[in-house]
């Protein structure tokens, strides 16, 4: 009986060490990109406007709201003049108009213009050249004046279910050693419940992926398709820089059966916003898609514009493709998924920012009336995205991927003008992608190797240098959060059929292989993570597993 006592006396005690902090919201909306600011100023402004006060916070993992967002970015106001009609005399960050549309394909030594009309979804007439980071920054206020409380810092890490359902989220656990004991600071995870659970993670969320694996909600779809899109920030030369010029290329430098496409964006205080976007469903691992960025510079017509300017900055982050095809439901029991965490991207125009914040308006709304019983609450979630512009555009679009995955960069442009320029979308079929892009890898003996010139400094950098630009961050004495099923599988799979791919496909340097002593290891450099996911989605082995590293860790982009 003593020894009894003693065990529910100790069981007690460590029950009150280590029980969490919980916290009750009406709504709860895990990311802070413009999918889910979007949901959260919805409802806001519902609740306001029938005087009722339902509660509902944010969690965004950056530092700050911003500091995960990296787009090129093309910004098409459509769903801004819907969610806050007067953003103008609000003072959005929305400066540069698009004056002029320019589209090039690229050949080794020379390119070709293409007449901006045979592409309607690459007319940016009434866009604007913006940092998508300075206006989910801009949104943040908007909601906290609405009286959404926002918490940047906090990660969500695991979600709460009840009789399968889902009733919030946990943030991650602070001051966990790499060895996995608790150090002096230690802090667990906050639960924080609520009735609706809204999931904007963006591209390849780690708990969206969750929770389509767990309620099937991408059943008798295609699989969902990836890029990974590179951005610079440059500061350009005087009598380079021409505010509200955009321009796009395909072509070189990849091969045509990669089909790959650029952005040079002129914005405002005499920058530019470059990038490069490869398809991750691309065949041969000898390929380094941070190489091919860099290469892309030094073709004359874009080392031209280029010419006497200066880098400032670097990131890289997947983006989602799928398109119609791959999108899943994205109604579950509890809570909703809405942007890219869904897939709402429409890749014919490389834009999914105004799709994002439509599927957010449109949660906003929908949650609202749930949880005040509104008889519109009937109506489905993927119901509404049905019926909605939104989908009008996607289904535009469902063609674009799987022309260029099937005929290549330029056949396949020649097919995509065909079907955007005469059919405005609406061909009389439906192409399917149905491979995973990680089953699109060849294995290494099969292709052939790729030498990349070395950097030139001046226009072409390595990754450790362009990593350092992105002010990218992480506590080094905790769990690494890219998570090996298997540790043998790099060494004993990966090397020897596909030359381990993760040394090239990561943007950042993250993936090593070593010798030591004779012997090949694996090393994950996981300080050096920009949080783009495409080791979740590349690795062929599907071995690797992205989850959110401690507290604010990750990039800290100030103007992306």
């Amino acid at each position: 009986m003593h020894s009894f006592s003693l065990l529910f006396v100790i069981f007690n005690f460590w029950r009150l060490i280590l029980e969490r902090d919980v916290m009750e919201y009406d709504v709860v909306v895990v990311g802070g990109g413009p999918a889910g600011l979007s949901t959260a100023i919805k409802f806001a402004q519902e609740n306001k406007k029938n005087n009722t006060d339902f509660s509902i916070c944010l969690l965004e993992k950056g530092s700050e709201i911003g500091a995960h967002i990296l787009s090129g970015n093309v910004f098409q106001p459509t769903a801004l003049d819907e969610l806050i009609p007067d953003w103008k005399n609000l003072n959005a960050p929305l400066n540069v108009p698009v004056k002029k549309d320019k589209l090039k394909f690229l050949f080794e030594k020379f390119s070709l213009s293409i007449p901006a009309f045979v592409m309607p979804p690459m007319n940016n007439h009434g866009n604007y050249v913006i940092s998508l980071g300075n206006l989910c920054r801009w949104l943040a206020e908007q909601a906290e004046n609405l009286g959404v409380e926002i918490f940047p810092g906090f990660p969500a890490s695991q979600i709460v279910y009840e009789n399968e359902k889902v009733v919030g989220v946990i943030t991650g656990d602070m001051g966990i050693s790499a060895n996995g004991e608790k150090k002096h600071n230690f802090e667990p995870g906050i639960e924080i419940r609520a009735k609706k659970t809204i999931f904007a993670e963006g591209c390849r969320g780690h708990l969206g992926k969750e929770i389509i694996n767990k309620y099937n909600l991408d059943e008798d779809k295609d699989p969902q398709h990836y890029g990974i899109g590179f951005k610079e920030v440059w500061k350009l030369s005087k009598d380079k820089y021409e505010p509200g010029l955009v321009v796009h290329t395909n072509g070189w430098p990849t091969a045509f059966d990669t089909p790959s496409g650029s952005y040079f964006y002129h914005g405002e205080n005499g920058e530019a916003y470059i990038g490069y976007v490869i398809p991750l469903d691309y065949k041969n691992p000898h390929l380094s898609p941070f190489d091919e960025f860099q290469k892309w510079k030094t073709h004359p017509t874009i080392k031209n514009m280029l010419e006497g300017g200066e880098r400032l900055s670097y990131g890289a982050r997947a983006l989602i493709k799928g398109g119609l095809q791959s999108l899943p439901k994205m109604d579950f029991p509890g809570g909703l998924l809405v942007g890219d965490n869904a897939g709402t991207l429409n890749f014919s125009k490389i834009k999914g920012s105004h799709t994002a914040m439509k599927s957010g308006i449109l949660a906003g709304e929908h949650i609202y009336a749930q949880l005040s019983s509104d008889i519109k609450s009937d109506i489905s979630f993927d119901t509404l995205i049905k019926e909605s512009w939104l989908y009008d555009e996607l289904y535009k679009s469902r063609n674009f991927g799987p022309f260029f995955h099937k005929y290549g960069a330029l056949i396949g442009a020649f097919f995509n003008a065909i079907d955007q320029f005469i059919f405005r979308g609406k061909l009389p079929f439906t192409l399917n992608h149905k491979t995973p892009d990680y089953a699109c890898l060849k294995k290494s003996d099969d292709m052939p190797k790729i030498l990349y010139p070395k950097p030139d400094g001046v226009y072409s950098f390595d990754k450790l240098s362009s990593v350092y630009l992105s002010n990218t961050n992480h506590e080094e004495d905790q769990p690494c959060h890219l998570q090996l099923k298997d540790s043998s599988v790099p060494i004993n799979i990966n090397l020897p059929m596909y030359d381990e791919p993760a040394q090239r496909y990561c943007p950042a340097g993250v993936y090593e292989v070593v010798e030591k002593n004779g012997v090949n290891e694996f090393v994950i450099n996981a300080q050096n993570c920009v949080h783009c996911k495409t080791c979740d989605i590349k690795d062929p082995s599907q071995n690797i597993k992205w989850v959110t590293p401690e507290g604010p860790g990750g990039p800290n982009y100030p103007n992306m």
